[in-house]
């Protein structure tokens, strides 16, 4: 299978839409304190975003739109897109009850440009987001697209490093330097492992430099990066908590960095 093979779109989508309700119902999710008024935003993603009242976000890959409807709340007038038509159907009905301002949008994050003509003060992304994309210079040139020139862009992704290890995170599964796609056989998901749930997928591992590197082929100025020795999410194995929503490998410690977090904006 090659970047260019859309079979991986229909198998990514396929996974996804399986996943859809055991995360409804899952506590990863917690979809009834979200209702009330919980958000499921992290404090990396806020500390960075600042003061978003007024300001346009175009979300991209926001699964069924908890991060987009979380960002409305704060007073931001949000469109989220994503290539699951089950989770695009849900954010859609979720926001209408909760009357919040968002719009949603299920598209090919690749072919946005051919169905959405607006920039965006934001545009913002995060956590298990680029492993499914075959062509990241294509993406930096996408989020380039949908920017204002004053705009800016938020990414917060896990650390490409955490791509390497096998299931467990103990010992180097997978080339850091990734190009070939990894093709697997997956059962249950990280929301809800025991789920009754079997698919294939298709990811891509993308380098540190490679992800900085193709946002500045692209026209964008790194303006802050930052890493971190922690998951605010209890999404892997072997996982232990530190702190509130703080999760560490048992046996690693904060010997190296779980996530990432990188802001750019247009070259004035």
């Amino acid at each position: 299978m090659n970047q260019n093979d859309t079979n991986y779109l229909e198998l990514n989508k396929d996974s996804w839409n399986k996943r859809l309700e055991s995360h409804m119902t899952s506590e990863f999710y917690n979809v009834e304190d979200f209702k009330k008024g919980m958000s499921s935003l992290n404090s990396i993603e806020l500390d960075l975003l600042g003061d978003i009242k007024g300001k346009s976000i175009l979300h991209l890959q926001c699964h069924f739109g908890q991060d987009t409807m979380s960002l409305a709340r704060m007073g931001a007038q949000c469109t989220g897109v994503d290539l699951s038509d089950k989770s695009i159907d849900v954010a859609r009905n979720m926001s209408a009850e909760l009357g919040l301002d968002c719009d949603f949008m299920c598209c090919d994050l690749y072919d946005l440009p051919n169905h959405l003509n607006k920039q965006y003060d934001y545009v913002f992304t995060s956590y298990g987001t680029i492993i499914w994309l075959p062509d990241i210079n294509k993406w930096a040139k996408t989020i380039k697209q949908f920017l204002k020139p004053t705009g800016q862009f938020v990414f917060v992704d896990f650390h490409p490093v955490v791509w390497m290890f096998d299931d467990n995170l103990e010992k180097v599964g997978y080339n850091y330097f990734g190009g070939e796609p990894i093709i697997e056989n997956e059962s249950g998901t990280y929301a809800e492992p025991g789920a009754d749930i079997t698919s294939t997928i298709v990811t891509w591992n993308h380098t540190f430099s490679e992800i900085l590197m193709c946002l500045t082929n692209a026209g964008m100025e790194i303006t802050d990066v930052q890493e971190y020795d922690y998951s605010p999410y209890d999404c892997f194995k072997n996982l232990e908590k530190i702190a509130n929503r703080k999760y560490q490998i048992k046996h690693y410690g904060n010997k190296f960095p779980l996530v990432m977090s990188i802001c750019a904006s247009p070259v004035k």
